[in-house]
């Protein structure tokens, strides 16, 4: 990753209630304008490091008790959550989060509610939005509520747009949805990544989609980053083959009966 860092996070730990040790010593960074992926299956601990880079952690009495968060070179652990934005981080949480009482475009507004810069500027972005997800301009006076699982997906991420970020959080995007709508998806996430300069930190279980999109990939298990490296040499691990693309080395993909002795083995830890 030759390009300045954008972010870093620096050894944090992060516990909930005062006693539950979430994360341990996660360190990564996001390069200016790049992709990169944070892989791992269903309580890795992917959605905490993103919360505590947006310092969501609160709402889920969660706290960054050591290491530190930098974003621009800027320390922004503890800052408040609007502020974060407001500096150019913007998350699309997992399962969408939608204002379900909201039209389409009233939510997507609702991505703005931080920025100072008048009416016009705004309504220029929402124009822009509704360039990458034509989709949703014809469902623009409907309520989120009513969308199908990838059309709030859309809003999700066009909400997140319209906060002008320079880095752009996403949790999961392809969960509920089928395989064309997640290429769909991710077609798009790569046309933001490459036409708007938005550096993307994507979280996903689906490992095969996100290391097609990444440039470079940290691979968590139980709270630790256990693997490093860009995406090409990733894929071709085959721990990662095996445990996250379903894949032997001659190419076959493995049931779970032969991958279930897992956590007995862990290569990478030794």
């Amino acid at each position: 990753m030759a390009a300045a860092s954008l972010l870093k996070v620096n050894n944090i730990e992060v516990i909930y209630e005062h006693v539950i040790l979430v994360l341990k010593g996660v360190s990564l960074e996001v390069p200016e304008g790049a992709i990169v992926a944070l892989l791992g299956a269903n309580g890795a601990g992917k959605s905490t490091t993103l919360k505590a880079i947006s310092n969501l952690l609160s709402a889920e009495r969660g706290e960054v008790t050591k290491g530190s968060i930098e974003f621009v070179g800027r320390r922004i652990e503890g800052m408040d959550p609007v502020r974060v934005v407001a500096m150019g981080v913007a998350q699309v949480m997992e399962g969408r989060r939608m204002f379900e009482h909201l039209t389409v475009e009233d939510d997507l507004l609702t991505g703005a509610h931080s920025r100072r810069d008048g009416r016009a500027a705004v309504k220029e972005d929402l124009e822009r939005v509704y360039r990458y997800f034509p989709r949703l301009t014809e469902r623009r006076g409907v309520k989120t509520g009513y969308l199908s699982g990838g059309e709030q997906q859309m809003v999700a991420i066009g909400r997140a747009l319209m906060a002008r970020p320079r880095l752009m959080l996403l949790d999961e995007p392809s969960m509920g949805l089928a395989p064309m709508l997640v290429e769909e998806i991710f077609a798009i996430v790569s046309r933001l990544n490459r036409e708007e300069k938005v550096a993307i930190l994507l979280a996903e279980q689906n490992a095969a989609m996100a290391l097609r999109l990444a440039e470079y990939g940290y691979v968590m298990e139980n709270g630790r980053v256990v693997l490093t490296g860009d995406a090409e040499t990733l894929k071709e691990n085959e721990d990662v083959k095996e445990f996250y693309l379903g894949l032997t080395g001659v190419g076959q993909r493995k049931s779970y009966r032969d991958v279930k002795h897992y956590h007995r083995r862990k290569r990478w830890l030794s």
